[in-house]
């Protein structure tokens, strides 16, 4: 026989923890699974999830604010107007004069005239056909 001494018999799993202990470490046991934090998971609060609804409420509430304000114009009705060959001697100023309704101002229908026929300027000659709105 050898003078060999011989402790008491421990499982391998048993060892190798012992093994592998870092001072001021609780150890856990190896079966249970460890949790870590994953990426693609998100976990909210009560609060947070409040949050979360409120905010999307108010984003469904501004869309629908603002399209009900959204509108498209319709078909604005065409200006009527007549033709009119300029008289020699006649200024825009008296053809304004002539069609021209009694509430308004003389200067915005000669503005109106020479957006109207898209004079370069106010002066016109005697033979020249202008356009004029019809009374």
């Amino acid at each position: 026989m050898s003078a060999m001494v011989m402790g008491p018999a421990m499982p391998n799993s048993v060892s190798s923890r012992a093994t592998n202990r870092v001072p001021g470490r609780v150890s856990r046991p190896a079966t249970a699974p460890e949790r870590t934090a994953t990426a693609g998971h998100l976990r909210l609060t009560a609060r947070g999830r409040a949050v979360l609804w409120i905010l999307a409420a108010v984003a469904v509430a501004l869309v629908t604010l603002i399209g009900s304000q959204a509108s498209a114009d319709g078909p604005v009705a065409a200006q009527e107007v007549v033709r009119r060959v300029v008289q020699p001697g006649e200024t825009l100023w008296q053809i304004a004069e002539s069609v021209a309704a009694p509430s308004q101002d003389v200067r915005d229908v000669v503005v109106d005239l020479v957006r109207l026929n898209e004079l370069p300027e106010a002066g016109l000659m005697a033979g020249q056909v202008i356009v004029v709105p019809a009374s």
